[in-house]
């Protein structure tokens, strides 16, 4: 029941996050707001990244984020991050949609050059905590990436102000 609910939050935020991909258009690309912040591609491709980890979630006991592989892939066309992204979504259901229920409770810790980042707790609570709510901020930051840039925001949660102001 757990597994299906998860796949069901999955399924339906991975396509918040294609319509999202979705209003970003090549010309923003290299916008960042400040030297600090990644670019929107970047950021773009961060997003995408995040369904990569439900394997590690889901399949290590300890993630070690030094040994990890990022692959932002190419980033120079909103085309090559938006298929990045659909592989990894599609990985991330596949990882999960069979997933045995009692292994949710099992714990998981993340570590990085022997220091810990996350102590051990429950997978379940490392999908809910990590997993969604870190994808749920980083799109926060792209709609108001697109914003700086005047471009318009979809709803995600029902009509976003410029779906408003567009049906005034």
């Amino acid at each position: 029941m757990l597994v299906q609910a998860l796949l069901g939050e999955l399924q339906f935020e991975a396509e918040n996050t294609r319509k999202l991909f979705a209003a970003i258009p090549d010309d923003v690309l290299d916008y960042k707001p400040n030297d600090f912040n990644w670019t929107i591609a970047e950021l773009a491709s961060h997003i995408s990244e995040t369904y990569n980890w439900w394997d590690s979630t889901l399949n290590q006991e300890v993630f070690d984020m030094g040994a990890y592989k990022y692959d932002k892939g190419e980033i120079g066309s909103m085309e090559s991050i938006k298929a990045k992204l659909e592989e990894n979504i599609s990985n991330a259901i596949g990882w999960l949609k069979d997933y045995p229920e009692e292994k949710l409770m099992e714990n998981w810790s993340m570590v990085m050059d022997g220091n810990e980042l996350m102590p051990p707790m429950p997978r379940i609570q490392v999908i809910r905590g990590f997993l969604m709510n870190h994808l749920y901020h980083h799109r926060g930051e792209m709609i108001a990436y697109l914003r700086a840039n005047a471009k318009p925001v979809p709803g995600l949660y029902g009509p976003s102000y410029e779906e408003q102001m567009a049906r005034t």
